[in-house]
C-alpha cells in the first residue's frame, strides 16, 4: 500500500491558481523599490550559524527557540530566519561598502523559523526586504518608511497604521536597562523561564515576550523614550518632522522594541487589524552597530522586512485587486492527426512573438476541445480540419463575443492575428473605460 506523503507542517503550496497574487505583490514591491534607487540582491538559503548568533542575538526567541540548524560533517549551518544578517554579510564579503554610499539593496526570499503555525505565521515564509547602508541621518529613516508606505499604498491597503519608536543607542540603553531590571526584579519568580534569563542579559526582550503573564507584568514598565540621550532624542524628533513633511501619519508607540537585538534608535511597524492577531505587515528600523559587529568598519544602516503571506492575506481581506494571470491568447483545435503539424507551426510562430498559445495534446473530440478552450479562458480559437488544410483558410473565433474572422493559414497569418488581437484588446479597454465612466451610449 502506497504511503501518502503531505507537505511539512507550517509550509504552504503556492499553486498556479494562486501564484498570480504573488506575482502581483512581488512586482509592486520590486518596481517601487527600484523607483527609490534600490537594487536586487540574492543570498544563500543557509548561512553559518555563527552569523545569526552574532547578529540576531543569543537572547532572542529566534536564536533560542526557532532556528533550523543542521550539521554537515564538522560544519554547522542554519536556514536563514531573516534576511538582514545574510545581506550585510554579502555586502561585506563582496566589497559593496567600498563603493559609493549609501548602498541600497532589496531582496525577495524565503525564511525559516520553527514556530507554532497559524494564519499569517508559517515555518517557511517569504519576505520582501530592503537594506540601506552608509547614511546615519534621520532623513534615511524617513526614506525607508516612505518606501514601505509606498508599497502598501500601491497595493491599495486601507486602515494600516504606522507605529514608530526609538530604542536609543548603547549609551542611553544602558541606563534604561538598569531601570528595567529594577522594575522586573520584584516579579522575577513570576516571569517565564526565558525572561528570567533575559532579565540579566537583555531586559528589553521581556517587553517583546508573547506570554500573557510576562506581557501583563511589562504593561507598566519604564518607557525607553524617557531615557533617550540628547542625540537619540534629536534624531527621533527630526524623523517626525520629515514624516510630517511627506504627510505620513504615525503614532508613537513606546512598546515597539522589535524582536532582534541588532536594532538601535528608530524602530517602526505598519500594523493592521484585518488579519487577526498577526497584524504586523511590515517592520524595521535602524541597526547602526551591526556592520561593525560583523567585522566591518563602523557603518550606519537600516531597513525593513515585509511578510508577503501577511501582505496577501491583508489584501484579500480588504478586497484589493490582484493583476490577473495572462490567459491563453489562442487555442488551436486540430480535428485529426493531419492538422497537428500545422497547429505546431502556428503555435511556434505566435509564441516567438509573445503570445500564449496552446493546442490539443489529449486527442480530444472537437466538442471536448472547445470546452477545454473555454475552461482555460482562451481569447480566440482556431479550428483546423481537412477543409481548412486544403483551402489554407480558417475562421478565428472570439470566445467572448462569438465573432468569427476569416484568416489565411499562410505567411500572413501572424500579421492578421496581430491585427485582430490588437483590435480586440483596444475594444476591450474602451469598453472597460466606458463602464467605469458610465458613458455607454454617449456621443461625446
Amino acid at each position: 500500500m502506497a504511503i501518502k506523503i503531505t507537505r511539512p507542517q507550517g509550509t504552504e503550496d503556492i499553486t498556479p491558481k494562486q501564484i498570480y497574487k504573488w506575482h502581483t505583490v512581488e512586482r509592486m514591491a520590486r518596481e517601487t523599490a527600484e523607483n527609490f534607487g534600490f537594487h536586487e540582491m540574492r543570498i544563500p538559503t543557509f548561512e553559518s550559524t555563527d552569523l545569526f548568533l552574532r547578529s540576531v542575538g543569543e537572547t532572542t526567541d529566534v536564536v533560542q527557540k526557532e532556528m533550523y540548524t543542521v550539521k554537515a560533517k564538522e560544519t554547522e549551518f542554519t536556514l536563514r530566519p531573516e534576511g538582514t544578517a545574510g545581506s550585510i554579510r554579502s555586502m561585506l564579503q563582496n566589497g559593496l561598502l567600498n563603493d559609493a554610499l549609501p548602498q541600497k539593496i532589496f531582496y525577495i526570499l524565503s525564511c525559516f523559523r520553527h514556530e507554532r503555525p497559524q494564519a499569517g505565521r508559517l515555518r517557511e515564509f517569504h519576505q520582501f526586504g530592503v537594506e540601506m547602508a552608509g547614511s546615519a541621518g534621520p532623513a534615511s529613516d524617513a526614506e525607508i518608511i516612505a518606501l514601505a508606505k509606498a508599497i502598501l499604498d500601491r497595493a491599495g491597503l486601507k486602515n494600516i497604521a504606522l507605529n514608530i519608536n526609538s530604542i536609543g543607542c548603547p549609551t542611553c540603553r544602558a541606563e534604561y536597562h538598569k531601570a528595567l531590571r529594577a522594575y522586573f526584579q520584584p516579579h522575577r519568580d513570576e516571569l517565564c523561564e526565558t525572561c528570567q534569563t533575559r532579565l540579566e542579559k537583555n531586559p528589553m526582550r521581556i517587553l517583546d515576550c508573547k506570554s500573557e503573564i510576562c506581557s501583563g507584568i511589562a504593561k507598566d514598565a519604564p518607557v525607553i523614550l524617557d531615557y533617550l540621550c540628547d542625540e537619540c532624542r534629536t534624531h527621533f524628533e527630526k524623523l517626525q518632522e520629515y514624516l510630517k513633511a511627506q504627510n505620513i501619519e504615525y503614532t508613537i508607540n513606546p512598546k515597539i522594541v522589535r524582536g532582534l537585538d541588532y536594532y538601535t534608535k528608530t524602530v517602526f511597524e505598519f500594523i493592521t487589524t484585518d488579519i487577526g492577531a498577526q497584524g504586523t505587515v511590515c517592520g524595521g528600523g535602524r541597526y547602526d552597530g551591526l556592520i561593525e559587529q560583523m567585522g566591518g568598519k563602523p557603518t550606519p544602516a537600516m531597513g525593513f522586512a515585509m511578510g508577503l503571506e501577511r501582505l496577501i492575506l491583508t489584501m484579500e481581506s480588504q478586497g484589493c485587486e490582484f493583476q490577473p494571470p495572462h490567459q491563453c491568447d489562442l487555442y488551436i483545435a486540430p480535428m485529426d492527426e493531419a492538422a497537428i503539424p500545422t497547429a505546431m507551426q502556428i503555435a511556434s510562430s505566435l509564441r516567438t512573438s509573445g503570445y500564449q498559445v496552446e493546442y490539443d495534446l489529449m486527442q480530444r473530440k472537437l466538442k471536448a476541445q472547445m470546452k477545454y478552450a473555454d475552461k482555460i479562458g482562451a481569447t480566440f480559437v482556431l479550428v483546423l480540419g481537412e477543409n481548412e488544410l486544403q483551402s489554407q483558410q480558417a475562421n478565428l473565433k472570439n470566445m467572448k463575443t462569438k465573432e468569427q474572422f476569416p484568416v489565411s493559414l499562410g505567411e500572413k497569418f501572424e500579421e492578421k492575428f496581430d491585427d485582430i488581437a490588437i483590435q480586440y484588446m483596444f475594444h476591450d479597454v474602451v469598453n472597460d473605460f466606458e463602464k467605469e465612466c458610465g458613458t455607454h451610449g454617449s456621443n461625446e
